[in-house]
């Protein structure tokens, strides 16, 4: 028997036993990893740098880039590291702080998932009302609630799953810290607690599903009765992004925190995980701008723009003669 005061370390799950296969999964997540810095960098930089795309929708896709990033580099680095050092452990209080920091990621991520359900509400059904109540400093406003209030359910939950008493080792069935898998090596008894703090945390959770739900149900109400088949197009281009981010992860996380221990397995465990912690940050620019012919041109722009200056440092012929 062990308790949480003589652990000075966690084993985090290796995804495979081999050195060979270790080093291939260390470039699939060097992979994915990159491929989530661009994408969200190139998002960040072109709605930063383009005074067209200073809206409210886009300034809330600004905020869930941010977000997707820190999602990701809170897990993946670490988990790379551990690849290809061959190497398992995370200290006690780098766990604590990777479960803080990627619990405040998420949750804030979903809640301004949320307030952007209630941007496209109000474009497409209040289009009037628009610029009165998704003004700046209301966009701030709802941006800023998103974060704080994430964060403040990521100190609560961290704090309470740290204070537990953990009698059951320190081998975390993950590749990276994560709740419901250090709750399984507490007592009993005591991880209780940390349980109605997560039903807590899934009700107003559910409570922001259904207002997302009831939003799109208007929003289609309305765009199928435009007359123009242009207008519908454009209304559809600019939700269906939004609407298959919202289901990827809503779908992904739920089964996570929600599942049954009798359906529960390490390689299930591992699958769920890596489709809400570490494919949506690096799918959602694709999502995003794949069918975004504004924010796909501003990124283009700013590529090109890149292109053609490193172009112009380039020594020309008659320096090389």
């Amino acid at each position: 028997m062990s308790n949480s005061s003589s652990i000075t370390e966690f084993l985090l799950l290796a995804f495979a036993d081999t050195r060979e296969l270790q080093l291939l999964t260390f470039w699939l997540f060097l992979g994915i990893y990159l491929a989530a810095l661009v994408g969200n960098g190139l998002i960040i930089t072109a709605i930063a740098c383009n005074r067209r795309l200073h809206t409210p929708m886009y300034f809330f896709l600004l905020n869930l880039s941010v977000l997707d990033l820190g999602c990701i580099s809170t897990t993946v680095p670490k988990a790379m590291a551990n690849f290809f050092w061959h190497i398992s452990c995370i200290s006690y209080w780098g766990c604590a702080t990777q479960v803080l920091f990627f619990f405040f990621c998420a949750a804030a991520e979903f809640y301004l998932l949320t307030v952007m359900a209630y941007d496209r509400y109000v474009a497409i059904c209040k289009p009037l009302h628009y610029g009165t109540l998704l003004s700046s400093r209301a966009c701030v406003r709802m941006a800023a609630a998103a974060w704080g209030t994430g964060f403040l359910h990521a100190l609560l939950h961290t704090a309470n799953t740290f204070s537990l008493p953990l009698c059951h080792g320190n081998a975390v069935d993950q590749f990276f810290c994560e709740i419901p898998q250090i709750l399984k090596l507490s007592c009993s008894d005591a991880y209780l607690r940390e349980v109605w703090f997560l039903v807590v945390s899934i009700c107003f959770s559910f409570g922001c599903f259904v207002f997302i739900v009831v939003s799109y149900v208007q929003i289609f109400r309305s765009v199928l009765r435009i007359p123009s088949e242009q207008g519908r197009h454009k209304a559809f281009s600019t939700c269906l992004p939004h609407l298959a981010v919202v289901s990827l992860f809503i779908s992904t996380s739920f089964f996570c925190y929600l599942k049954t221990p009798s359906i529960s397995s390490t390689s299930l465990d591992l699958a769920v995980s890596l489709l809400y912690s570490v494919v949506p940050p690096a799918v959602n620019p694709l999502i995003y701008s794949m069918r975004n012919q504004e924010l796909k041109g501003a990124v283009w722009k700013l590529m090109t723009g890149w292109f053609s200056k490193a172009l112009n440092c380039l020594p020309s012929s008659a320096n090389w003669s």
